[in-house]
């Protein structure tokens, strides 16, 4: 399998599964993963928040791990990525107000390279301007934001435990469809996962 280059858009509060596990699984199948944020240089972190569903209206949040930037955001261009990887968490509400991001966006967007977006990370694709006629799915509560965005609504189960796949772009509610998400993307980049 050749090696793709992946870009992973995070921040401060980014949800710790859906950076750290996306990540490690990128790595293990033999791909190249750079981490960028505004404002952060290489060798420095973001917070992460891990985000619970404990039968609460809505879900609660704890404090996860240190996640390191490797890569720096000012030097980053995106016509030498294969995808993006867009993690949720709280850190998508204020990265999709950095001009650059929503450029960064839109430029793998508009070449139809592989995009993977989940939970709350798709308020960056909303903000971004790339779900006009795309079918996609969120955290429920990004629905609304997606739907006027122009997108159709892609129904996931209850357990949100699955994704949605259309052309390049793969969304997925939140981390528990980690194996789908992650397996669908894989599919998408075109990736072989030798026995």
């Amino acid at each position: 399998m050749a090696e793709k280059r992946i870009l992973m858009l995070v921040g401060d509060y980014v949800e710790d599964y859906e950076a750290m596990v996306p990540y490690q699984m990128l790595l293990m199948v033999g791909h190249r993963v750079d981490t960028i944020c505004p404002g952060k240089k290489p060798g420095e972190t973001v917070r992460t928040a891990v985000h619970d569903f404990e039968g609460d209206q809505t879900y609660s949040e704890k404090p996860g791990h240190n996640f390191h930037i490797n890569e720096a955001f000012d030097q980053v261009d995106p016509d030498t990525y294969d995808a993006l990887v867009i993690p949720g968490g709280r850190a998508p509400e204020y990265l999709r107000l950095d001009p650059r991001v929503i450029e960064i966006v839109q430029h793998f967007a508009r070449h139809d390279k592989p995009i993977a977006a989940i939970c709350h990370g798709q308020q960056i694709l909303v903000a971004a301007g790339v779900l006009e006629g795309r079918e996609c799915t969120s955290y429920p509560a990004v629905r609304p934001d997606v739907e006027r965005a122009g997108a159709r609504w892609c129904e996931v189960n209850e357990t949100y435990s699955n994704a949605c796949v259309d052309g390049n772009l793969v969304t997925a509610p939140a981390w528990p469809a980690h194996p789908e998400w992650m397996g669908r993307f894989l599919r998408v980049l075109g990736s072989r996962i030798e026995a």
